[in-house]
Formats: C-alpha cells, sequence, structure tokens
C-alpha cells in the first residue's frame, strides 16, 4: 500500500468522524426546539404566600352556640383574602367560643363576624332562641337548682310545690310536674361553660319554652316553689317509653304528682272515700182504718214508724190552700184494705 492512499483513508475516517458529530449537534437542537413547541417543562413559578383564615369545622346551624371543636384554621392565599375574614394572629378562636351563629356555617366556609352574634352584645339571647319559642327565667336556688350542677344546654323537669284546701277545709302540700325535659339556655346571664368551671349557685334559670308553657311557667312562680330536677345526658329513652329527644325536642307537660300523705303516713288522707249509701227499697203501706203497715217486698211486715210522726199525711180539702202543710216521702206503693 502506498503512501497515497493510506492518507486518503485517513482523510475519509476524519471527515465521516466530523460529519457525525455536527449529525448529533444538529438532532439535539431539533429535540430541543420540537419540545419547546409542545410546551414542555416550563419553570416553576413561586408560590404565593398564604395565610391561616378561621374557617368552620363541622357545621353550625343558625341559633347554635359555637364550640372549640366547631372551628379551625385553614390556609388562604393573601392575594384574595377579604377584609372581612378572621386571620390567625390578630384573634384566637377562644375569642369566638359561645357565640351563637346568626346565620348556618357549612364544612371549610371563611367565619364573618356579622355571621355571628358575641355573647353580651344585643340580640344574643334572641338569637339563642329557637323560631317560635319564648325565654322564660324562674327564680333558682342551691336546692332548687340542684347546688348549681345546671348549666346551659342541660333539660330539666320543672316542679311545683304548693298548697292545696281540702273539701274537709284541711290543707296539705303536693309536689306536680309542670313540665318535662325543658331546655335550660341561661343560668343568670352565662349561656355557655367552660371545661373545669366551678358550680355556681345562680339566682334565676331561663328556660326554652313555648307560648303556651310559658305561660304556665309563669302562673306556676306565683303558686308555690318551682325546682328543676336535672335530667341525664346518656338517657336513651323516656319515663314513657318513647324514644329519647334530640337537641331540637320541646318540653312537654308533665303528667305526675305527689299529694303529702304518699310521702308521710302520718298524715291523714284530706279526702276520704265517701261510704257507699244503699239505695232506698220499694215498699207497700197497707192501711186498715187508722192504722198503716209497712210491708217489705219480701213478704215481711213492720209497723210503719212514720205513722204516728206524721211523716205521711192523707191529703184533705183544702191542702194545696196557701198555709196547708205538704210533705214527701219516698216513692211508695200504697194499698187500702176494704
Amino acid at each position: 500500500m502506498n503512501s497515497r492512499r493510506i492518507v486518503f483513508l485517513l482523510l475519509a475516517v476524519t471527515v465521516a468522524g466530523a460529519t457525525a458529530f455536527l449529525a448529533r449537534v444538529w438532532l439535539q437542537a431539533e429535540r430541543a426546539a420540537i419540545a419547546a413547541q409542545l410546551g414542555g417543562a416550563r419553570p416553576a413559578m413561586p408560590a404565593k404566600p398564604t395565610v391561616q383564615v378561621l374557617v368552620a369545622r363541622n357545621v353550625v346551624r343558625t341559633g347554635q352556640l359555637i364550640k372549640p371543636e366547631d372551628l379551625r384554621w385553614q390556609a388562604w392565599p393573601q392575594g384574595t383574602l377579604p377584609a372581612t375574614y378572621v386571620v390567625e394572629g390578630r384573634r384566637q378562636i377562644a375569642d369566638f367560643v359561645g357565640a351563637v351563629a346568626r346565620a348556618p356555617l357549612q364544612v371549610g366556609q371563611p367565619v364573618i363576624e356579622s355571621d355571628i352574634v358575641m355573647p353580651g352584645s344585643r340580640g344574643f339571647l334572641a338569637a339563642v332562641l329557637r323560631p317560635g319559642m319564648r325565654a322564660v327565667s324562674v327564680p333558682a336556688t342551691a336546692t332548687s337548682a340542684v347546688s348549681g350542677f345546671v348549666f346551659a344546654g342541660d333539660r330539666v323537669d320543672v316542679l311545683l310545690t304548693h298548697t292545696l284546701n281540702a273539701e274537709s277545709g284541711s290543707q296539705y302540700s303536693a309536689t306536680e310536674t309542670v313540665l318535662r325535659n325543658a331546655r335550660v339556655i341561661a343560668m343568670d346571664q352565662k349561656l355557655d361553660f367552660a371545661p373545669g368551671d366551678k358550680p355556681d349557685i345562680a339566682k334565676t334559670a331561663t328556660l326554652e319554652l313555648t307560648a303556651k308553657q310559658a305561660e304556665i311557667v309563669t302562673l306556676a312562680v306565683k303558686m308555690g316553689d318551682l325546682s328543676l330536677a336535672l335530667r341525664s345526658l346518656q338517657q336513651l329513652e323516656t319515663e314513657d317509653g318513647a324514644a329519647g329527644e334530640g337537641d331540637d325536642a320541646t318540653a312537654e307537660l308533665g303528667n305526675s304528682y305527689t299529694h303529702a300523705t304518699q310521702v308521710s303516713r302520718l298524715i291523714k288522707d284530706p279526702t276520704p272515700e265517701a261510704k257507699a249509701v244503699d239505695p232506698p227499697k220499694p215498699t207497700i203501706f197497707v192501711l186498715r182504718g187508722s192504722a198503716r203497715t209497712k210491708q217489705e217486698l219480701d213478704g215481711s211486715l213492720a209497723d210503719d214508724p212514720g205513722a204516728a210522726s206524721g211523716d205521711t199525711e192523707i191529703a184533705k180539702p183544702g191542702a194545696n190552700q196557701p198555709g196547708a202543710k205538704t210533705t214527701t216521702s219516698p216513692p211508695t206503693l200504697t194499698g187500702v184494705l176494704r
């Protein structure tokens, strides 16, 4: 092989290598251009700053007292944040515990102060009441309010103790259940309580009642002493055997009472049972001249004791005139013996 052929062979290899390298570079450039046209990966945009906004964790109905578990914080883009939203750092969840929802709140809905009524503000108690219900306050003492263990939200029975007059003129005491399952909406001016609060002896208890029940309780306050009997929260069935009521249940009229004679055996029953009186037996009177004989239907004879006393007289002419004496007797049959 001569030197000329070797030179041409080396030159061909060099040109082929350069062509392959240039082709590779050109293909990479074309691929990049195609990827850019098809919307390839774009550079990540910086995340917008967020803030924590107060929202509802659970569904809150109108008139419902807000509890700590009903609220939570949720991230919210800062650029679209309305000025009415509650932002973490400015307020706390505890500031809204015990408020009443003026409008219903759905899960995840931001809490706006115009949608709730804060304790102590005007219309707060009216917001607690359900439509058609009334708020009635009754006096409370340590003994009538279970030593301060009755709180807002509890259910109680209203008992009335008063003095009754018997037909004989004597007096005796009695206690009756006026209302059952009445909802307590406030004790004094407190409409809620926090865990760990010590029992406080309130002077008044405010109940949620219907219009008619409000009249009954108002009159009962004037009639005697009222007491509140606390009902169990774990009670599944009522005394009547019906299904247990929920939070929306209204009070019912009571149906039980206790006389003083049922408490103490030393107190006599002021209303003794009337003795049975035998009905009068039909009789026949037999007249023999001036004598009169009483004869029972069984055939027995007996002298009429009323004949001598003049209980029964024979009608004489002029008996119906003014001043004439008339007597009456039980219906009888009279036979005249001829």
